[in-house]
């Protein structure tokens, strides 16, 4: 699977990610067992792209400190990457919420 990359309009970008489908926490749950016991990277790839969607709107909270937005989505990508890599499954929070 290809990840989305932010190029051309935001609009064509935010139309790709809601192609992904939010994952039941029992679902976020399993892909996140896996990759911590297997380095499984399937399913980490398929917990970033189920949450992009929530990286764009939380840049939307920050698109008036004097950055583009496109360049805010980017940088929180790149957190929710680093977040799913720490991430601990059995603490018992959402992933989301743990980004």
């Amino acid at each position: 699977m290809e990840l989305p990359a932010v190029t051309g309009t935001l609009d064509i970008y935010i139309a790709e990610i809601n192609r992904f489908t939010i994952l039941t926490a029992e679902e976020e749950f399993k892909l996140a067992v896996n990759l911590k016991k297997y380095n499984d990277m399937a399913a980490a790839e398929k917990l970033v792209v189920s949450n992009l969607r929530f990286v764009v709107k939380i840049a939307h909270e920050y698109r008036n400190y004097g950055l583009k937005l496109s360049d805010l989505i980017q940088e929180g990508n790149i957190g929710l990457m680093h977040a799913v890599k720490k991430f601990d499954p059995y603490k018992g929070y959402r992933l989301i919420s743990y980004a």
